[in-house]
């Protein structure tokens, strides 16, 4: 069963549920959300989310090109976030009470970057990604 799931379709459904959730999130009216009064509760709320759809997007890399190219993966993941976050950003602009905003996708990219570097720190350090002999 863990062989299969590793090299199936099934790797995108986790990416595709987070992307989901924030598109979902996006799309609600500026004034349906109560955050904590706390300074900058929002953007560290979007680094940690873009953390998660990295952490999702990683996940749904082929393991084995994860595993020859760790750099590049996590680089295209950072892309990906970003590319992501730039399309919520305009998809909020379309939303009563939201504005898009240049600091929510920095923060966005930060919790992108952290979660990606992350992943490929521990992949050098042999923690994740290990080539494995595969018969």
């Amino acid at each position: 069963m863990l062989t299969s799931l590793r090299n199936s379709p099934g790797r995108l459904l986790p990416l595709l549920t987070v992307m989901g959730g924030i598109f979902y999130l996006s799309h609600q009216p500026g004034d349906s959300f109560q955050l904590p009064d706390v300074p900058d509760i929002d953007k560290l709320l979007h680094s940690l989310v873009y953390a998660v759809l990295a952490a999702s997007a990683l996940f749904a890399v082929p393991p084995a090109f994860a595993r020859r190219r760790p750099l590049l993966t996590s680089m295209l993941v950072v892309v990906f976030c970003i590319a992501y976050g730039i399309s919520d950003e305009f998809h909020q602009s379309f939303i009563p009470g939201r504005t898009p905003s240049v600091w929510d996708l920095v923060a966005d990219t930060l919790g992108a970057v952290l979660c990606s570097a992350g992943w490929y720190f521990l992949c050098r350090q042999g923690r994740v990604c290990r080539l494995r002999h595969v018969r």
